[in-house]
């Protein structure tokens, strides 16, 4: 709400309250999760304007009917994806993704899902977030380490490795592989 009325209030005096109650949002934020304050005003008090979600894009690549996932460095597996760049498309920063990711090029064929991410995700952010997921078909490459991950692999739904559920869970890597074995898959989404 201040963030909306720090956009479009145009009295300095109604200015001066959204503010505060900024700060104030802030400090109780602080508190109850035992982040530096400096840190929660990085979060919730840099943006202005009527609050919207952001958008991560997961890539769902299928071989020998098993599919496609990163390891990051801390040991957990997810699709391959992240944040969609603001220049670019979702059929574009899937792709992108993907290719940085994995090291694959793939084409983007088809959206799976679009996917409320507190609905099936956790833990919950203090932010919205939506999470579209792309069913993609291989074209080449091979996978070389880089900053974000360290190795790749294919998986049967019945042998996956342990999950980095904040970004994708059991349940929707399931969904991946009904929407890669049906013949008339339609968009899900919340």
């Amino acid at each position: 709400m201040h963030k909306a009325g720090l956009y479009y209030c145009k009295d300095k005096f109604d200015i001066e309250r959204f503010e505060r109650i900024r700060e104030i949002s802030a400090e109780m934020i602080s508190l109850q999760s035992d982040r530096p304050l400096e840190k929660v005003k990085d979060l919730f008090c840099n943006e202005i304007g009527y609050q919207t979600p952001k958008l991560d894009t997961r890539a769902a690549i299928f071989k020998n009917n098993k599919i496609l996932l990163v390891q990051e460095s801390n040991g957990t597996w997810s699709l391959p994806g992240d944040w969609v760049d603001v220049d670019l498309s979702i059929k574009e920063n899937t792709i992108k993704e993907v290719k940085e990711e994995a090291g694959l090029n793939v084409t983007a064929d088809m959206i799976i899902a679009v996917q409320d991410r507190e609905k099936h995700n956790l833990p919950v952010y203090a932010y919205k977030v939506c999470k579209v997921f792309v069913l993609c078909s291989l074209i080449d490459g091979e996978f070389q380490k880089n900053i974000e991950t360290i190795k790749s692999d294919y998986f049967s739904l019945d042998n996956l490795p342990l999950l980095a559920t904040e970004k994708n869970n059991e349940e929707q890597i399931k969904m991946c592989f009904e929407a890669y074995r049906s013949s008339n898959w339609k968009t899900l989404f919340d």
